[in-house]
C-alpha cells in the first residue's frame, strides 16, 4: 500500500490520482491518497473516475477539516470471452 499526499495540487488533483493509479499501482495493489475536498465536489469526482476506471474505493473519510482521505484498490480487469 503507497499514500500520496496530493493536497498541493488543489482542486486539479484528479489527473494526478488517475495517473498515479495507472502508473504506479499494481493490480491487486491500495493506494491511499490525501486532498483538500472544499465543496465536497472532488469526493464525487473521485468516486466516478473510480467507477469507470473499474477500480475499488476501499474507504472515503474526512480527515480533518479541509482535507479527505481515500483508499483505492486496483483490480485487475476480468476479460469476458
Amino acid at each position: 500500500m503507497k499514500r500520496y499526499d496530493l493536497r498541493d495540487h488543489k482542486e486539479n488533483f484528479l489527473p494526478r490520482l488517475v495517473e498515479i493509479m495507472n502508473d504506479n499501482i499494481q493490480d491487486g495493489e491500495n493506494a491511499i491518497f490525501l486532498f483538500e475536498i472544499g465543496d465536497f465536489s472532488p469526493i464525487q469526482a473521485v468516486a466516478d473516475a473510480v467507477k469507470e476506471n473499474n477500480w475499488i474505493l476501499m474507504n472515503s473519510l474526512k480527515y480533518n477539516e479541509v482535507d479527505w482521505t481515500v483508499v483505492i484498490k486496483k483490480e485487475q480487469t476480468e476479460q469476458v470471452s
